[in-house]
């Protein structure tokens, strides 16, 4: 299986680590939490990054890459488990919960999880803390441009 990280360049150097979930929490974590949030395709990262851009200033510098990983690394979280509220925004306690239950639990390295953003496609959530974290292969780093017309009103 694979994943997709899109990140500011300017936090590249904990592109791999969960420091920005750990230090702000996600909608599968709470803050104090670290984990990896990855798209299924680098298309529905473009998405998650964009619906979450508070202004319509020039983009910063934007990195990506592609994680590897086995099936057997993923736990996938049903439809039929998922909370009423999980795609609210902001994000509700009731879909952290979900997601720290399961970075406690340890049963997988990876959990797949709907996207909020397009409810038929799939984000992964990556514990480093796992122990088969180190199974998971992340690619370089790569310069990621967006294309103009999607910036709107952005420079």
């Amino acid at each position: 299986m694979e994943g997709w990280r899109l990140l500011k360049t300017k936090h590249a150097a904990h592109a791999f680590d969960g420091e920005g979930a750990r230090l702000y929490g996600g909608r599968w974590n709470s803050p104090g939490r670290p984990v990896i949030y990855l798209a299924s395709n680098l298309a529905l990262a473009v998405l998650e990054v964009l619906v979450h851009l508070q202004d319509t200033g020039p983009l910063p510098a934007y990195s990506h890459a592609r994680a590897e990983f086995a099936d057997d690394l993923v736990e996938t979280l049903g439809r039929d488990a998922l909370p009423d509220d999980w795609a609210h925004d902001p994000a509700p306690v009731s879909t952290r919960a979900i997601g720290d239950a399961w970075l406690d639990d340890l049963r997988a390295a990876v959990f797949r999880v709907p996207s909020a953003v397009v409810h038929r496609e799939w984000n992964f959530l990556v514990n480093p803390l796992h122990p088969d974290f180190s199974r998971v292969a992340f690619g370089e780093l790569e310069a990621f441009r967006f294309d103009v017309r999607l910036r709107g009103s952005r420079s």
